[in-house]
């Protein structure tokens, strides 16, 4: 018995000195702090003018097939036309759907494939919270810098379409999500032509009109006319990745840029299950109600098998480097720590959505009387798709929650499938590094997944490098003013996004 214990002894020991030597010698992705503070603003209140017009312009997008007030839309092009004339002049530009903007820089060399900046002019409902102060055209672009807020904001501090300019920020709805990027891209390619620097390869920017609602009638029909025309793009650029501020990525000591190199698919179902109605003083054993109950909790308790894809894998090689010692530890040594690092992570919202096909259950319909029993109740439920999971798949998923019980499953919205995966060791991710490191010298930059859905996916037909992120440094509760209230976007940000995409433009073949 002695002998056993001390073999087994000794094989601890020698699996404890294997697990420190990997993580110990696990190639991490080397930290660059000390490295500087990166470019600094340079003031421009000219551009920040121009930005702020562009949302007092209500461009809002509703409904699921995009029936909305398009007079904004109108006005809002011409806005670009009057605002940015020397783009106009000096680029082909051409109207798809009729609002869908497309402007190209003509390069000095048609042999190379060019590149294109994606953005969308449209905007979510501001919400009906209250606003603080409705005093309008108020442009103090050399107030003091109010710190990033630290909670989302109950009310909005100035109307969300006033565009007002103040404590360092340029406030209003799509201040963030997207117009921030859109004006940063005319800026760039308005200053990259003042400059007479020719691009060696051509510049396109394409502006979708409702990105908010699926893009069925801007993206689709923008990159269907690129594919029609035998484009093919070495890059595309759009939004979904962010720089992260330090404390704002759990366990990482450092700012974090995440890309998108690929995001989520996407399903609603809307469930209908069958029961007996009736009064309530002489219910059924089970009620419909009882039933659909029944599905949701299967759905919860039993969802899709989570996986660490090769994606995250190299996103949590990037960033382990900077993150606690025991952390390190699992990531390093998979081959024996995975099941309890992925157990881990499915226990935090963030981190589980990295994982897995995510389960919501969003809405919920039945009787509408205290003492009726409803015939049928349905519910929607909402799955993100990580990639390697199917449409397919979730469909298996969905009967199998729903099996022996008399259901009618429907799927609304767009259902989509995971996007392909971009590779990270291209010309054009390396450049994104690149311009990150120009502006925040520090910051780890990485490959990523990103959760919600954007145009990116629609332009795979046009290219097979398709890169998610916008170069903005913010916290999680900035974050979440994303289709939230009180939306705004830092004027040292903007700025700094315009600088970032003049760097994109100028050194992408340098």
């Amino acid at each position: 018995m002695k002998k056993v214990l001390l073999t087994l002894l000794g094989i601890l020991v020698i699996l404890a000195a294997i697990v420190l030597i990997k993580t110990y010698t696990y190639p991490f992705k080397k930290s660059t702090s000390g490295a500087g503070e990166g470019w600094k603003p340079v003031k421009n209140d000219s551009a920040v003018a121009r930005f702020s017009g562009g949302i007092k312009i209500p461009t809002v997008s509703t409904g699921s097939l995009g029936e909305f007030n398009y007079a904004p839309f109108e006005q809002f092009k011409e806005y670009l036309k009057t605002t940015y004339p020397l783009v106009c002049q000096n680029t082909e530009t051409v109207e798809v759907n009729q609002y869908g903007l497309v402007f190209r820089l003509k390069g000095s060399n048609p042999k190379l494939e060019p590149i294109l900046f994606l953005s969308h002019m449209d905007v979510v409902p501001p919400g009906d919270a209250d606003v603080k102060n409705t005093t309008e055209n108020i442009f103090r672009p050399d107030d003091k810098p109010a710190e990033p807020v630290a909670k989302v904001a109950e009310d909005w501090d100035f109307a969300p379409f006033s565009g007002t300019v103040a404590n360092g920020r340029i406030y209003g709805r799509g201040a963030i999500d997207m117009k921030g990027m859109l004006f940063s891209l005319m800026e760039a390619m308005n200053n990259q032509i003042k400059s007479k620097q020719i691009p060696q390869r051509d510049i396109y920017l394409a502006f979708g009109f409702d990105e908010e609602v699926g893009g069925q009638k801007g993206a689709i029909q923008i990159a269907d006319y690129f594919k029609k025309k035998g484009l093919k793009f070495d890059a595309v650029y759009d939004e979904g990745g962010l720089i992260m501020r330090k404390g704002n990525v759990a366990g990482v000591d450092a700012d974090v840029a995440v890309v998108g190199c690929a995001e989520k698919g996407f399903l609603s179902a809307k469930i209908k299950v069958k029961g007996l109605g009736g009064h309530s003083s002489m219910p059924p054993m089970e009620s419909a109600i009882g039933k659909a109950a029944v599905i949701m909790q299967r759905l919860e308790d039993d969802q899709m098998k989570p996986v660490i894809t090769p994606l995250i894998k190299e996103f949590f090689d990037n960033i382990g480097g900077a993150m606690p010692f025991t952390t390190r530890m699992a990531l390093a040594n998979q081959w024996l720590l995975k099941p309890i690092l992925i157990s881990q992570l499915t226990k935090n919202n963030t981190t589980n959505a990295l994982v897995r096909t995510t389960t919501a259950l969003t809405m919920m319909k039945g009787s509408d009387g205290t003492n009726v029993l409803s015939p049928e109740v349905e519910f929607v439920v909402n799955f993100r798709l990580l990639p390697g999971n199917t449409v397919k798949d979730v469909r298996d998923h969905i009967a199998k929650a729903t099996k022996d019980f008399d259901v009618e499953v429907e799927e609304i919205d767009n259902t989509r499938e995971a996007s392909a995966i971009s590779p990270s060791n291209t010309k054009a991710f390396k450049l994104i590094e690149s311009g990150v490191k120009e502006i925040y010298p520090e910051a780890i930059v990485s490959p990523y997944l990103t959760m919600a859905g954007t145009d990116a996916g629609k332009y795979e037909i046009v290219s097979k490098n398709v890169y998610r992120f916008m170069p903005i440094r913010i916290n999680s509760s900035e974050q979440q003013s994303i289709h939230s209230t009180n939306e705004y976007l830092s004027i040292e940000n903007y700025l700094k996004m315009i600088h970032y995409f003049e760097f994109m433009m100028k050194n992408y073949d340098k």
